[in-house]
């Protein structure tokens, strides 16, 4: 039999098996539409955190109040971080760009008659360059404005909606915070939130109005530094922790008692996590897979079986062991191979639809697809080999006289 006959009979019998056919392909179908769309999800979570961390800056380095130490036994009074420790690291800081000192409280805010608690930041004016803000309208305040102390504020994206009022609008007008009338003067574009809080959920004043007018205090939450590159990022947390360590009078030998996190490490290990997670969705939906395999191999058997007279016949009239072993490995492929067809398609359609009905982020790739495509037609080869050989080593004159 010549190689075209073979798989032209291997297509006939497909067809005139229509209905176990469509069930043989389902376990198949099953498998890789969930393989597609559980990896599309986890690229897609993984994309998200990606974008999510570059919003926030990798060249960033931020410095949080720690414990003190004494003989490598922490102290019960926790270490605050004042405006004196971000004067001294623009002054003696390496491979610095920016100093962003951020005092913060959640503050009674009044606007016309209605109230909200809203989260306070006192900050300079480098505050949306480093952390990646833009004024969606209006203007930012400046330098001046926070040495002359003004009574100035900026609000995020989501302030004017808290307070049911387009954002436009409010620029010029005047909101109270714990009873003190400031000037709205900007309002940030949409930033989104991060980890637990929302950025757009906040009101932003000058540093030293938030000081000596709103909070009271010169303690800090954190000091958010910008370095000149990425590449400067070890240089620069050895001069952050020298200037620290010397303003706070810590001993040679003994433990910090502040914190410096790394911003880019943030996306290291959120991309570790995000591919740990991508992987494990793959491998129970892959478990699909193998047992849709499973129904193939079972089906074909059953072929094998059913059809043992007609593989005696073909045998009486030329067809070899490798002719009949490849008719049936041709089927049990072509079974697996439109299986993973259709798989992909519903898979794909239903990405699309969970990012669009429930806003999900996901991203169907080509790697995904193409993988799919290969494990579908592997689980063809592997699972129909056996039956395939099965049918090749039947004797002729048992199967003739096979009913």
């Amino acid at each position: 039999m010549l190689t075209g006959e073979i798989v032209q009979v291997a297509f006939a019998a497909i067809i005139t098996n229509k209905l176990r056919s469509f069930l043989t392909m389902l376990g198949i179908v099953i498998g890789v539409a969930a393989v597609i769309t559980m990896v599309a999800l986890g690229t897609g979570a993984q994309r998200a955190v990606e974008e999510q961390i570059q919003a926030l800056g990798t060249d960033l380095l931020s410095i949080y109040a720690g414990q003190s130490f004494r003989r490598g036994v922490a102290r019960d009074n926790r270490v605050s971080l004042t405006t004196d420790d971000a004067e001294a690291l623009r002054r003696g800081g390496y491979a610095l760009k920016a100093v962003v000192p951020e005092l913060s409280r959640n503050q009674q805010v009044k606007y016309g008659n209605r109230n909200i608690n809203v989260s306070v930041v006192g900050s300079t004016a480098d505050y949306p360059e480093v952390n990646h803000y833009e004024i969606e309208s209006g203007e930012m305040f400046t330098h001046g404005d926070d040495n002359s102390r003004r009574r100035v504020a900026v609000l995020g994206y989501g302030v004017p909606q808290m307070l049911d009022v387009n954002g436009a609008a409010m620029i010029g007008q005047q909101i109270s915070i714990r009873g003190i009338p400031f000037e709205i003067v900007g309002i940030f574009a949409e930033k989104g939130s991060e980890g637990f809080s929302n950025r757009d959920e906040q009101i932003l004043v000058p540093l030293k109005t938030g000081q000596f007018r709103v909070f009271g205090t010169d303690r800090l939450r954190s000091i958010n530094v910008q370095v000149v590159d990425p590449d400067s990022m070890t240089v620069a947390m050895i001069g952050i922790e020298r200037v620290l360590r010397r303003e706070h009078g810590i001993a040679p030998g003994a433990a910090n008692d502040f914190n410096i996190r790394n911003r880019a490490e943030f996306l290291s290990t959120a991309q570790e996590t995000t591919q740990t997670f991508t992987f494990l969705l793959a491998g129970i939906a892959a478990v699909s897979l193998l047992v849709g395999g499973i129904g193939i191999m079972n089906i074909m058997l059953v072929s094998v079986t059913e059809r043992t007279r007609e593989i005696g016949v073909r045998k009486a009239l030329g067809a070899t062991r490798h002719n009949i072993m490849l008719q049936f490995l041709v089927e049990a492929v072509t079974l697996c191979m439109l299986g993973g067809v259709v798989g992909i398609l519903l898979g794909s359609a239903g990405a699309v639809a969970l990012a669009r009905l429930q806003g999900w982020p996901t991203a169907v790739s080509l790697q995904a697809v193409a993988m799919a495509f290969v494990f579908s037609a592997t689980v063809g080869i592997f699972f129909g080999l056996w039956p395939a050989r099965r049918a090749s080593t039947l004797d002729p004159i048992e199967a003739l006289r096979h009913e």
